[in-house]
């Protein structure tokens, strides 16, 4: 068994003269809960679909477990909830379930049934007449009845509200802690992913510009907070904001061990939400510092 699920090299996906996703490189180990964030137009989506083989590559090469997306044999081992969470609307849960199983060889049915038992979801009541929040269950749980290695979530979260975005990535939790499954949600709720996710993957105008585990890209920076004349030595400045008088700036490269600032510096942790809007303010990928944690 392969001990990564998914892999690209200088993957790209062009629609007409315009580059979605482009010299795209990144591995993924497999068991891994991760969060792939970027701003609008990042090629998130583009991304995804391409994994689940809803998408073929203009340009390089993409692995889901060591073969290429689209076989049948791939596709049994990944569940996808796309951003809209679609859904038959005049189909009832029952009915979806029913549906699954026909169309997938390693259902789970009794896993489908007992888990929107759980979340007390009607089992015989239209999709279409359920709140957003209950929809995304719904396809959350058709998702897992697959049993997937690799489960891929599209923005599952963005439309609900603050309770029901915290009873769904629970759920979501719950629903893989057991199984080692291997995680990739999209969301800009940068709040909900720092709570879940171990990993993390920042797409910029097409490309990875951040990648790695979230423990060790938090650890590998931090704030510096000066007088304004002040300028760090050994260090990568990732963003900075100087008035007359003061100098803020988010460094990489910070080991405490080994790395000696200038003690008129105060140092302090960030958090993974400062992390990547700090990376996301520079705007386009190729005025950034350069990719960080990124295989060469």
């Amino acid at each position: 068994m392969t001990d990564t699920a998914v892999e690209t090299t200088g993957l790209g996906r062009r629609y007409g003269k315009n580059w979605a996703l482009r010299d795209c490189s990144l591995r993924l180990p497999a068991g891994r809960i991760a969060a792939l964030v970027g701003p609008n137009g990042a090629g998130k989506s583009t991304l995804l679909h391409l994994l689940v083989g809803l998408s073929q590559p203009s340009a390089g090469s993409v692995t889901v477990f060591g073969q290429a997306p689209g076989s049948r044999e791939v596709l049994d081992r990944i569940g996808f909830v796309a951003q809209d969470t679609p859904l038959y609307r005049d189909f009832t849960p029952a009915e979806l379930i029913e549906m699954g199983r026909r169309l997938n060889r390693a259902f789970d049915v009794g896993l489908a049934r007992d888990r929107l038992d759980q979340l007390g979801i009607a089992a015989d009541r239209a999709v279409g007449k359920m709140s957003g929040g209950q929809r995304a269950q719904v396809a959350l749980t058709l998702a897992l009845a697959k049993r997937p290695r690799l489960l891929l979530l599209d923005e599952p979260v963005a439309s609900l509200d603050p309770l029901a975005r915290r009873e769904f990535l629970q759920a979501l939790m719950g629903g893989v802690a057991d199984e080692g499954t291997t995680v990739l949600l999209s969301s800009h709720l940068l709040g909900d992913l720092e709570r879940v996710c171990d990993h993390l993957i920042v797409l910029n105008a097409g490309r990875v510009q951040v990648l790695g585990g979230v423990e060790e890209l938090v650890a590998d920076h931090r704030l510096l907070v000066g007088a304004a004349d002040l300028a760090p030595h050994g260090l990568t400045v990732v963003q900075e904001r100087r008035t007359d008088r003061q100098a803020s700036l988010l460094v990489r490269g910070y080991d405490p061990t080994v790395t000696h600032i200038d003690p008129q510096w105060t140092v302090h942790d960030v958090s993974l939400e400062d992390l990547v809007l700090a990376y996301l303010a520079n705007g386009a990928a190729d005025a950034l510092p350069g990719p960080v944690g990124v295989r060469p």
